[in-house]
Protein backbone atom coordinates (compact mmCIF):
# COMPACT_ATOMS: atom_id res chain seq x y z
CA UNK A 1 0.00 0.00 0.00
CA UNK A 2 0.90 3.60 -0.91
CA UNK A 3 1.70 6.01 2.21
CA UNK A 4 -1.25 6.85 4.20
CA UNK A 5 -3.68 9.55 3.44
CA UNK A 6 -2.68 10.18 -0.01
CA UNK A 7 -5.73 11.94 -1.39
CA UNK A 8 -7.84 10.43 -4.60
CA UNK A 9 -10.12 12.49 -6.57
CA UNK A 10 -12.89 9.95 -8.52
CA UNK A 11 -14.85 10.82 -11.65
CA UNK A 12 -17.59 9.13 -12.66
CA UNK A 13 -21.54 10.06 -13.54
CA UNK A 14 -22.45 6.65 -12.07
CA UNK A 15 -23.51 7.19 -8.82
CA UNK A 16 -23.65 3.85 -8.03
CA UNK A 17 -19.88 2.84 -9.62
CA UNK A 18 -18.16 6.22 -7.93
CA UNK A 19 -19.99 5.68 -4.69
CA UNK A 20 -18.22 1.96 -4.31
CA UNK A 21 -14.65 2.85 -5.54
CA UNK A 22 -14.61 5.68 -2.70
CA UNK A 23 -15.52 2.92 -0.05
CA UNK A 24 -12.87 0.66 -1.77
CA UNK A 25 -10.25 3.36 -1.90
CA UNK A 26 -10.95 4.33 2.05
CA UNK A 27 -10.68 1.20 3.05
CA UNK A 28 -7.33 0.90 1.50
CA UNK A 29 -5.86 3.98 3.44
CA UNK A 30 -6.66 6.71 0.80
CA UNK A 31 -8.60 10.14 1.47
CA UNK A 32 -10.95 10.39 -1.62
CA UNK A 33 -13.02 13.19 -2.89
CA UNK A 34 -15.52 12.14 -5.78
CA UNK A 35 -17.09 14.35 -8.86
CA UNK A 36 -19.79 13.69 -10.84
CA UNK A 37 -18.38 15.18 -14.09
CA UNK A 38 -15.83 17.06 -15.78
CA UNK A 39 -17.40 20.63 -14.65
CA UNK A 40 -17.32 19.50 -10.63
CA UNK A 41 -13.75 18.27 -11.18
CA UNK A 42 -12.60 21.26 -12.49
CA UNK A 43 -14.36 23.27 -9.52
CA UNK A 44 -12.97 21.14 -6.76
CA UNK A 45 -9.18 21.05 -8.32
CA UNK A 46 -9.39 24.61 -8.28
CA UNK A 47 -9.28 24.80 -4.96
CA UNK A 48 -7.65 21.15 -3.24
CA UNK A 49 -4.55 19.45 -4.83
CA UNK A 50 -4.61 15.45 -5.07
CA UNK A 51 -2.08 13.04 -5.54
CA UNK A 52 -3.83 10.81 -8.29
CA UNK A 53 -7.13 11.55 -10.37
CA UNK A 54 -9.22 8.50 -11.21
CA UNK A 55 -11.37 9.35 -14.62
CA UNK A 56 -14.23 7.57 -16.35
CA UNK A 57 -13.83 7.96 -19.89
CA UNK A 58 -17.07 7.71 -20.97
CA UNK A 59 -19.49 10.82 -19.34
CA UNK A 60 -21.84 13.32 -20.43
CA UNK A 61 -21.44 16.23 -21.89
CA UNK A 62 -17.01 16.12 -21.28
CA UNK A 63 -15.77 12.91 -21.64
CA UNK A 64 -12.74 11.76 -19.83
CA UNK A 65 -9.99 12.27 -23.00
CA UNK A 66 -10.67 15.90 -23.01
CA UNK A 67 -10.66 16.57 -19.57
CA UNK A 68 -7.49 14.62 -19.08
CA UNK A 69 -6.06 16.54 -22.31
CA UNK A 70 -6.59 19.76 -20.58
CA UNK A 71 -5.49 19.04 -16.97
CA UNK A 72 -2.28 17.87 -18.52
CA UNK A 73 -1.94 21.25 -19.52
CA UNK A 74 -1.80 23.04 -16.46
CA UNK A 75 -0.61 20.34 -13.84
CA UNK A 76 0.94 17.16 -13.94
CA UNK A 77 -0.83 15.28 -11.33
CA UNK A 78 -1.03 11.45 -12.35
CA UNK A 79 -4.43 10.33 -14.07
CA UNK A 80 -5.30 7.32 -14.12
CA UNK A 81 -8.11 6.39 -17.26
CA UNK A 82 -10.95 3.96 -16.49
CA UNK A 83 -13.18 2.89 -19.53
CA UNK A 84 -15.55 0.25 -21.41
CA UNK A 85 -13.50 0.44 -24.77
CA UNK A 86 -10.75 -2.20 -24.54
CA UNK A 87 -9.30 -1.59 -28.20
CA UNK A 88 -5.64 -0.66 -28.79
CA UNK A 89 -6.80 2.57 -30.56
CA UNK A 90 -8.77 3.81 -27.20
CA UNK A 91 -5.40 3.27 -24.70
CA UNK A 92 -3.46 5.08 -27.33
CA UNK A 93 -5.78 7.88 -27.46
CA UNK A 94 -6.04 7.86 -23.08
CA UNK A 95 -2.22 7.73 -23.37
CA UNK A 96 -1.61 10.82 -25.55
CA UNK A 97 -3.98 12.79 -23.76
CA UNK A 98 -1.61 12.33 -20.80
CA UNK A 99 -2.96 9.74 -18.71
CA UNK A 100 -0.12 7.35 -17.17
CA UNK A 101 -2.40 4.75 -17.06
CA UNK A 102 -5.10 3.03 -18.67
CA UNK A 103 -7.90 0.61 -16.66
CA UNK A 104 -10.26 -1.13 -18.45
CA UNK A 105 -14.10 -2.21 -17.13
CA UNK A 106 -15.40 -4.29 -15.77
CA UNK A 107 -12.11 -4.95 -13.60
CA UNK A 108 -10.87 -6.14 -10.35
CA UNK A 109 -10.49 -3.49 -7.74
CA UNK A 110 -7.49 -5.07 -6.47
CA UNK A 111 -6.01 -4.34 -9.99
CA UNK A 112 -7.11 -1.00 -9.29
CA UNK A 113 -5.61 -0.93 -5.90
CA UNK A 114 -2.34 -2.05 -7.50
CA UNK A 115 -1.88 0.13 -10.09
CA UNK A 116 -2.53 3.52 -8.58
CA UNK A 117 -0.06 1.76 -6.05
CA UNK A 118 2.35 1.68 -8.69
CA UNK A 119 1.74 5.30 -9.84
CA UNK A 120 1.87 6.99 -6.96
CA UNK A 121 5.26 4.92 -6.39
CA UNK A 122 6.70 6.22 -9.83
CA UNK A 123 5.78 10.11 -9.60
CA UNK A 124 6.48 10.74 -5.85
CA UNK A 125 6.16 14.59 -6.71
CA UNK A 126 3.93 14.81 -3.74
CA UNK A 127 7.01 13.82 -1.68
CA UNK A 128 9.59 15.52 -3.22
CA UNK A 129 8.05 19.14 -2.99
CA UNK A 130 6.20 20.84 0.65
CA UNK A 131 2.64 20.87 -1.02
CA UNK A 132 1.31 24.60 -0.07
CA UNK A 133 -1.58 24.95 1.84
CA UNK A 134 -4.61 23.33 0.97
CA UNK A 135 -7.68 26.15 1.45
CA UNK A 136 -10.85 26.94 -0.04
CA UNK A 137 -11.84 30.40 -0.50
CA UNK A 138 -15.29 31.68 0.41
CA UNK A 139 -15.01 35.52 -0.51
CA UNK A 140 -12.85 37.27 2.31
CA UNK A 141 -13.08 34.01 4.63
CA UNK A 142 -10.79 31.11 4.07
CA UNK A 143 -10.58 28.00 5.21
CA UNK A 144 -7.76 25.97 5.74
CA UNK A 145 -8.06 22.23 5.26
CA UNK A 146 -5.23 20.84 6.63
CA UNK A 147 -5.72 22.74 10.29
CA UNK A 148 -9.56 22.82 10.31
CA UNK A 149 -9.98 26.31 10.44
CA UNK A 150 -11.61 29.63 9.39
CA UNK A 151 -9.99 33.05 8.84
CA UNK A 152 -11.46 36.20 8.16
CA UNK A 153 -8.81 37.77 6.98
CA UNK A 154 -6.17 38.24 9.64
CA UNK A 155 -8.59 37.12 11.68
CA UNK A 156 -9.14 33.44 13.04
CA UNK A 157 -13.34 32.75 13.23
CA UNK A 158 -14.38 30.39 16.28
CA UNK A 159 -16.04 27.39 15.74
CA UNK A 160 -17.75 25.12 18.19
CA UNK A 161 -17.10 21.62 17.65
CA UNK A 162 -19.77 20.51 15.45
CA UNK A 163 -19.26 23.16 12.98
CA UNK A 164 -15.76 22.21 12.70
CA UNK A 165 -17.00 18.46 12.00
CA UNK A 166 -19.37 20.22 9.34
CA UNK A 167 -16.73 22.22 7.61
CA UNK A 168 -14.48 19.22 7.32
CA UNK A 169 -17.05 17.29 6.05
CA UNK A 170 -17.98 19.91 3.04
CA UNK A 171 -14.34 20.68 2.56
CA UNK A 172 -13.82 16.92 1.63
CA UNK A 173 -16.99 17.42 -0.95
CA UNK A 174 -16.77 20.98 -2.51
CA UNK A 175 -19.81 21.56 -4.91
CA UNK A 176 -21.56 18.52 -4.02
CA UNK A 177 -25.09 18.34 -2.45
CA UNK A 178 -24.22 16.50 1.23
CA UNK A 179 -28.08 14.93 2.77
CA UNK A 180 -29.15 15.90 6.07
CA UNK A 181 -29.43 12.57 6.99
CA UNK A 182 -25.32 12.02 6.24
CA UNK A 183 -24.55 15.77 8.26
CA UNK A 184 -26.46 14.24 10.85
CA UNK A 185 -23.07 12.06 11.83
CA UNK A 186 -24.94 9.19 13.64
CA UNK A 187 -27.64 6.84 12.95
CA UNK A 188 -31.22 8.30 13.49
CA UNK A 189 -33.87 6.45 14.97
CA UNK A 190 -37.32 7.05 12.40
CA UNK A 191 -39.22 8.72 15.85
CA UNK A 192 -35.89 10.99 16.13
CA UNK A 193 -35.17 12.11 12.77
CA UNK A 194 -37.52 15.41 12.64
CA UNK A 195 -35.78 16.54 15.64
CA UNK A 196 -32.24 15.40 14.21
CA UNK A 197 -33.17 17.15 10.60
CA UNK A 198 -34.06 20.66 12.69
CA UNK A 199 -30.85 20.38 14.55
CA UNK A 200 -28.80 20.22 11.27
CA UNK A 201 -30.83 23.17 9.99
CA UNK A 202 -29.87 25.26 13.06
CA UNK A 203 -25.74 24.01 12.77
CA UNK A 204 -25.80 25.20 8.78
CA UNK A 205 -27.47 28.74 10.25
CA UNK A 206 -25.11 29.39 12.60
CA UNK A 207 -22.20 28.27 9.93
CA UNK A 208 -23.73 30.59 7.97
CA UNK A 209 -23.36 33.75 9.74
CA UNK A 210 -19.91 32.92 10.04
CA UNK A 211 -19.17 32.61 6.51
CA UNK A 212 -21.83 34.52 4.06
CA UNK A 213 -21.98 38.08 3.76
CA UNK A 214 -25.86 38.05 3.60
CA UNK A 215 -26.75 34.68 5.30
CA UNK A 216 -30.36 35.19 4.38
CA UNK A 217 -29.10 35.01 0.60
CA UNK A 218 -26.17 32.67 1.31
CA UNK A 219 -23.82 32.41 -1.79
CA UNK A 220 -20.90 29.51 -0.36
CA UNK A 221 -23.38 27.41 1.91
CA UNK A 222 -25.89 26.72 -0.62
CA UNK A 223 -29.28 24.87 0.29
CA UNK A 224 -29.83 21.95 -2.45
CA UNK A 225 -33.78 21.48 -2.87
CA UNK A 226 -34.70 18.31 -2.18
CA UNK A 227 -30.55 16.82 -1.70
CA UNK A 228 -29.27 18.79 0.98
CA UNK A 229 -26.54 21.01 1.63
CA UNK A 230 -23.33 21.63 -0.82
CA UNK A 231 -20.22 24.27 0.09
CA UNK A 232 -19.14 25.94 -2.78
CA UNK A 233 -15.99 28.04 -2.59
CA UNK A 234 -15.03 30.31 -5.28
Amino acid sequence: MTEPQAHLLVVDDDERIRGLLQKFLIRNGFLVTGARDAAQARRILAGLDFDLLVIDVMMPGEDGISLTRDLRRRMQVPILLLTARGETTNRIEGLEAGADDYLVKPFEPKELLLRINAILRRVPVMAQAPAPPRALHLGPVRYDIDRGELWRGPELVRMTTTEAQLMRLFAANPGMAIPRERLVGEPVKPEDAGAQMRAVDVQITRLRRKIEEDPRQPRYLQTVRGEGYLLQPD
